[in-house]
């Protein structure tokens, strides 16, 4: 659902979880791995998250999951986790895997408190996770990556350039189109999917001006501006580009793009990794073409009702994920698990 207020102002873009419990998917095996709770970040702003390790000696190869917006560890989208989906699925692949619920879903009101910025919202977490899974027995400290999902997609290099030791970058569904520009884009879609919605598109395109304002300043709060977010953020967001940040990465990279999605779309934010990044060879990207934002694959066009009912995550997305992880290591998990 969208949350706006009185006067029309958009807050936040959440849709509503109706009552159904989650369900192993079937490419995970429980038999493979263990999970136990740990503490990620220190002080009033620390947050729980969970390592999944795979059952075994070892070294193995480990990532950790950074989510988009005030989610929690595992994703959490309406029935669906699809967070856990990929936690579980590459544990029982060989693959150590940290998640850890977001700042600002723990701790929501420091995304509306002055000065709080991307660097606030995803580099401290996301550098202690790095740095929590390369201490933990059995896990190769050489070879911890980044996943990020859509907007920790689109953090994941800013994070792999605040710390150095982190091995490679995955990227599923990275936003590279400027945040208010895809905002207003998203809502004209929504828009004609339901022509009820037809009257907030102006309001959200109202709100991304603001944001785009040159006479914003840092101060400005985030009352009138998009998500709450205050006029920091919006600030930092826009000095920063993510496509070249990555480029600028001596870093392997992998990113991944739904077919289907329209949140963040391979005509628009896809191209701009590829042109962006078509020099490197240590880049892989694909496009899974039945694939939806949340990498649930489906037919026709994607809508926000498609979260409503239980899915989970393409196993292709997690199984490739898992061979450029560890190639070695995936062709051995597809032999025993046939």
């Amino acid at each position: 659902m969208l949350s706006v207020d009185d006067s029309g102002v958009l807050h936040d873009l959440v849709l509503a979880p109706p009552v159904a419990e989650w369900t192993p998917p079937r490419h995970a095996a429980t038999r493979k791995f263990t999970e136990r709770e740990v503490t990620v970040g220190s002080g009033a702003l620390a947050v729980p998250g969970t390592v999944t390790l795979p059952r075994g000696d070892g070294p193995f190869p480990g990532v950790v999951l950074l989510t988009a917006g005030p989610f929690d560890r595992d994703l959490t989208t309406g029935p669906n986790k699809p967070f856990k989906d990929l936690a579980w699925g590459l544990a029982s692949r060989g693959i150590a895997v940290l998640r850890f619920d977001k700042v600002n879903h723990v701790h929501p009101r420091v995304a509306a408190e002055p000065g709080f910025t991307m660097v606030e919202e995803y580099l401290p977490h996301a550098v202690a996770a790095v740095r929590l899974l390369q201490g933990q027995a059995g896990v190769d400290a050489g070879r911890v990556f980044v996943l990020g999902h859509s907007g920790g997609g689109k953090a994941a290099p800013r994070v792999a350039a605040a710390e150095d030791s982190v091995a490679g970058l995955v990227i599923l569904a990275g936003d590279t189109v400027p945040l208010p520009r895809a905002i207003v884009r998203v809502a004209g879609y929504l828009a004609e999917l339901d022509p009820g919605m037809a009257g907030m598109v102006e309001s959200f395109a109202r709100q991304a001006a603001a944001v785009e304002d040159p006479g914003l300043t840092a101060e400005e709060p985030g009352a009138e501006l998009l998500f709450g977010w205050p006029g920091s953020y919006w600030l930092d967001l826009r000095a920063y580009d993510p496509v070249a940040t990555a480029a600028a990465l001596d870093k392997p990279m992998l990113i991944l793009q739904g077919g289907r999605d329209y949140q963040v779309t391979v005509a628009e934010d896809l191209a701009r990794w590829r042109a962006g990044l078509a020099h490197r060879a240590d880049v892989v990207i694909r496009v899974h073409e039945a694939d939806d934002h949340l990498f649930f694959a489906g037919a026709g066009p994607s809508t926000p009702a498609d979260y409503e009912s239980p899915r989970h995550v393409d196993p292709a997305v997690v199984a490739g994920i898992a061979d450029w992880l560890a190639p070695r290591r995936g062709r051995l998990a597809r032999l025993f698990t046939r």
